[in-house]
């Protein structure tokens, strides 16, 4: 644990300080355009010798003008994102309390206005000082040592060039650095003090980044129902078809058609979902997070059924292809391949009873199959794919039922789609 004298070491000449000083130094270049645009102007209207003359009413005077000229100029949106990273860097505030971005809004303007006020206003006293002070110090710190010194000193004040006088130049010389050092970590400590306040974020960025997030989420969240239901199935599908095809080949006549039958299954049922896992994955490559995902849809529903390894009967009412979007077909594939997934992971390969109906500007889906006798296998920490369903159905205006039917011997999911709209 450092002692006082080491804290107040660290506080004026460590690194952050140093860091801070730095910033300061920026800051004070910054302002160095608009404080000579000033001060010309000042020369021309007063008729003086100008800002290196020796005036000082003209170097104050165009400080203090420079100061509105570059509170004006932090409007543009630019500024903020500018500001921020150098601030990020030098000031010693953690990142995440700066807001990111351009400001868009007034009260993001405002502050970043505020901010560079600030920066440059502080930075150009304390680099003023910088280069004033320590050659002015370090000469009256030679004033013991130089009698060239102690005879020019004696022209400004009388009794300088006393030796006894002159003997207080060290001390005198390095209070004033001292005071440098402190001037500088104060501006420097003020500087981080408001940094967060100015150039943080927004109530307006604040909701800007809730929004971001929440895309973001649709996004995973839409991407994890394409891989769960796609993959999710092909496994189920797999394993049982490759389960059924090792017990026929472990009989003592097998069947040798219907493993060959099995073994066709399993490959194009790989096949095919090797085929969306590239189209998915491709998809999060390129991070077209607002593209349409590619997948199959009512299209390709038979495939999907000859090949789920379940006996599914399937009833269709209506044109489906002339009456169904794009996004809608999609999307009932994949609900009709989840419900698919439930029924060969719990249903025992019991038979599954699949009907479409269009009517009334609305796709109604309902497939069912047999409860088992004995209670279903629940995965640890549970399945997702109904919940995904549900989703699915709300993301485009529908809703989505599922459980036991009345007498309690079957399943039923039932999905309510309308076909005029919806989005995802």
């Amino acid at each position: 644990m450092r002692s006082g004298p080491s804290r107040v070491g660290a506080a004026l000449l460590g690194r952050r300080a140093g860091l801070r000083w730095v910033h300061l130094v920026l800051g004070g270049a910054l302002l160095m355009p608009y404080w000579l645009l000033c001060s010309v102007f000042l020369t021309l209207v007063t008729d003086t010798r100008g800002a290196f003359g020796g005036s000082l009413a003209v170097q104050f005077g165009s400080y203090a003008m420079a100061l509105p000229l570059a509170a004006a100029t932090a409007f543009f949106p630019l500024t903020r994102p500018i500001s921020v990273a150098v601030a990020r860097a030098l000031c010693g505030v953690p990142a995440e309390r700066f807001a990111d971005g351009p400001a868009r809004s007034c009260a993001a303007k405002a502050g970043t206005a505020g901010w560079f006020t600030l920066h440059v206003g502080l930075g150009g006293l304390v680099a003023g000082a910088s280069l004033a002070l320590p050659p002015f110090a370090v000469a009256t710190m030679l004033l013991p040592f130089s009698q060239d010194l102690r005879t020019s000193a004696a022209s400004l004040a009388y009794g300088l060039d006393h030796p006894w006088w002159s003997a207080l130049g060290i001390p005198a010389g390095l209070l004033m650095l001292l005071a440098l050092a402190a001037a500088s970590a104060g501006a420097g400590a003020l500087l981080a003090r408001q940094a967060p306040v100015l150039l943080g974020p927004t109530p307006a960025d604040r909701l800007a980044a809730a929004e971001r997030h929440a895309a973001e989420l649709a996004v995973r969240n839409r991407l994890a129902r394409e891989l769960h239901d796609s993959v999710g199935h092909a496994l189920s599908a797999v394993t049982l078809q490759a389960g059924a095809a090792r017990r026929v080949l472990g009989a003592a006549d097998p069947d040798l058609t219907f493993v060959r039958e099995a073994l066709t299954a399993i490959e194009e049922t790989t096949r095919r979902t090797v085929g969306e896992l590239d189209s998915v994955l491709g998809l999060l490559r390129q991070g077209e997070d607002d593209a349409e995902l590619p997948g199959p849809g009512l299209e390709a529903l038979d495939t999907l059924l000859a090949h789920s390894g379940l006996k599914v009967t399937c009833e269709l009412e209506g044109d489906r292809a002339a009456t169904v979007p794009r996004p809608v077909s999609q999307e009932v594939y994949r609900i009709v391949q989840e419900g698919l997934s439930n029924a060969l992971r719990h249903g025992e390969a019991a038979p599954v009873s699949l009907r479409l109906r269009a009517a009334d500007d609305q796709l109604e889906v309902t497939m069912e199959n047999p409860l088992p006798g004995r209670a279903p296998v629940v995965r640890p920490g549970g399945g997702r794919g109904l919940r995904g369903v549900a989703e699915r159905a709300a993301l485009l205006g529908g809703r989505a039922l599922c459980g036991p039917t009345a007498g309690g011997t079957a399943w039923r999911l039932s999905v309510l789609l309308p076909l005029g709209g919806g989005g995802r």
